[in-house]
């Protein structure tokens, strides 16, 4: 079938908003009926798309986004045509499909989605449920990516990984982030639990690319490889980081890659947990490319300039300067612990405000006590999810980890930027490091706060 150009569609802005109109009809990513019976009967449909290209498949708990934008960076500047899925996004729906380093046009948006549509009703009325936002969105992203043609396609699994939708495919590659506890309702109680979930991507002779993991969770993906026969490397043995040094606008890296070393990295973006994303990233390149200890290191200049590239929008991400304002979505503990180290060692920051909205269904006084350790002082807001969590509620939880003296509480996000912001100008003014705003505790919140401060879409 037929996803491109020349169908005659406009796809212009009214049609974009009914496609995503129809779109959030239907079942939020939230509600979940744990199955790939309904995105299989969808791609057998569609001519089995997600079959036409390889693919490097991403999980984890944290870091999954990063790691896939580096990985299709990496990709590119290889000469490869890269299709990238990603969830979830930040400004707008578009940001989840991208060819060739961008989103995909509204038009192209437009038109993928009216040729899949009839095929989509045909599953909605075979089965017991409908197809989900997420499994509709997953549709699309492969048959674009057929449609393009792409070289490769770079996808970031949705949540766990055995029944992901995502996970019709067989990934050559498939990369395993660190895993830490988050949407236990639906993945299990404890990490060893969650990354034998997670370890579902991992199919027959791949090459599984592992981050540093915890010990329980480590030995699930290790089980499952050698169940599948799969090829094992772990970041700290095959690859890893071996030295990095904090550099205006990012660090420098020495990285550790299956082909040798590569020196010289300058990475723009801050924090131990980048420099392990880009290690993990360089391991999927190599193996995706066939680079190995036997082969050597594939180009260096190459690697540098594509990591030189890589932008993370969300990711202790700098909005503002004169206060400084950086937006990050850390929306678990493990993940705002990574955030909080690399804010201490890339900021010289005196005194910093912090903004957070969450959802419901996080490890809320978890997080709470991250920021305690960095934050002067808190302003609880709410962001526009269905299921945020109210701010006073929020702003309960904060009193119980900071005090009631260092917690205010500003139900709209854009009067809790004003606020934090005004806070900020208030401290001290230190020429040597200053005051500083950080807006987190979830995607949603760095998104709408992206927006706010004017940030260009990702």
């Amino acid at each position: 079938m037929s996803t491109g150009a020349g169908t005659g569609r406009t796809g212009g802005a009214v049609d974009l908003a009914r496609v995503e109109t129809e779109l959030l009809a239907r079942w939020p990513e939230t509600r979940l009926q744990p199955s790939l019976g309904r995105i299989s009967a969808l791609v057998d449909l569609l001519g089995s798309p997600h079959r036409a290209y390889p693919v490097v498949q991403v999980a984890g708990t944290n870091g999954k986004t990063t790691t896939a934008r580096m990985v299709d960076e990496l990709l590119r500047g290889f000469g490869l045509r890269v299709g990238r899925f990603t969830s979830p996004h930040l400004q707008s729906v578009r940001e989840r499909i991208v060819l060739d380093g961008e989103p995909v046009s509204a038009e192209r948006f437009v038109e993928t989605y009216d040729d899949i549509a009839p095929y989509v009703q045909m599953v909605d009325a075979a089965g017991e449920h409908p197809m989900s936002f997420f499994e509709v969105m997953v549709g699309m992203a492969y048959a674009t990516f057929a449609d393009a043609p792409v070289d490769v396609a770079v996808i970031e699994v949705g949540m766990g990984g055995t029944w992901d939708a995502t996970n019709v495919v067989d990934a050559r590659v498939a990369v395993v982030t660190p895993v830490a506890l988050d949407h236990a309702e639906y993945l299990g109680p404890d990490v060893g639990t969650i990354a034998g979930e997670k370890a579902g991507i991992i199919k027959d002779d791949a090459i599984a690319v592992l981050a540093h993991q915890q010990p329980a969770a480590l030995d699930a993906l290790v089980r499952r490889a050698v169940e599948v026969e799969a090829v094992v490397a772990r970041e700290g043995t095959e690859f890893g980081v071996l030295e990095r040094k904090v550099a205006v606008g990012g660090q420098q890296l020495r990285l550790q890659g299956l082909g040798g070393e590569y020196e010289e990295v300058f990475l723009p973006l801050f924090g131990a947990h980048q420099a392990q994303n880009a290690a993990t990233a360089l391991a999927a390149v190599e193996a995706f490319l066939g680079a190995g200890a036997a082969t050597g290191p594939v180009d260096q200049e190459t690697v540098r300039a594509a990591f030189a590239a890589v932008r993370s929008p969300g990711r202790l991400e700098r909005v503002r300067t004169s206060p400084t304002v950086l937006v990050d979505a850390a929306h678990n503990p493990a993940g705002m612990a990574a955030t909080v180290e690399a804010v201490r060692e890339s900021f010289d920051f005196t005194r910093l405000v912090g903004v957070v909205g969450v959802v419901h269904g996080k490890d809320v006084e978890g997080m709470l006590r991250e920021l305690e350790t960095v934050c002067a002082e808190l302003v609880v807001t709410q962001n526009g999810s269905p299921r945020a969590m109210p701010a006073d509620e929020l702003g309960a939880l904060a009193v119980d980890v900071f005090g009631a003296d260092r917690v205010s509480v500003s139900p709209r996000l854009p009067e809790a930027l004003t606020e934090a912001i005004e806070l900020a100008e208030a401290g001290p003014d230190d020429a040597l490091g200053g005051s500083g705003v950080l807006v987190t505790g979830s995607v949603i919140t760095a998104g709408e706060a992206r927006t706010l401060m004017g940030g260009e879409q990702p």
